[in-house]
């Protein structure tokens, strides 16, 4: 009644199908489809692919897991390490323990005190185009912080 309310998940992790778990180590590129979770290392990109033209794929990295590579994905909740690129087409949550190195794109932020990122952040906009493909570029105009 009194406490604080309960914060609701701006990603829901509930569709997870694959787990590289603590002490596993991956040296090369990895290609998912549905919803991944890293609590290991991974070594190379990291690419989320759709299954179908309504689902985006989901990368879960946990505060024990650390991605040394390029990565690629519908949405995706990060609270670990990242060295290299974040591009994810819909969502991102930094959680408090977020460390990314690289240049971020993303749609929707969601940025927890505690995270940290060296390099740029760019939103981008979906664009309509010919056959329901969404195209996203980046804004042009620098990154401004609102107040909800």
């Amino acid at each position: 009644m009194f406490g604080e309310p309960k914060r609701q998940p701006f990603i829901k992790t509930a569709q997870l199908s694959t787990l590289i778990a603590e002490g596993v180590e991956i040296n090369g590129d990895v290609a998912f489809t549905g919803g991944m979770r890293i609590d290991g290392r991974v070594r190379g990109d990291v690419i989320g692919r759709r299954v179908d033209t309504k689902t985006a794929s989901l990368l879960v990295l946990s505060a024990k897991g650390h991605i040394e590579g390029a990565v690629r994905c519908g949405d995706a909740v990060i609270n670990g390490t990242v060295v290299g690129d974040l591009d994810v087409e819909h969502r991102l949550e930094l959680q408090s323990d977020a460390k990314v190195t690289g240049t971020i794109r993303y749609r929707q932020l969601q940025m927890d005190v505690g995270a940290t990122v060296q390099g740029h952040l760019l939103r981008v906009e979906a664009q309509a185009s010919a056959g329901n493909v969404v195209e996203l570029a980046a804004d042009k105009a620098p990154l401004a912080l609102e107040r909800r």
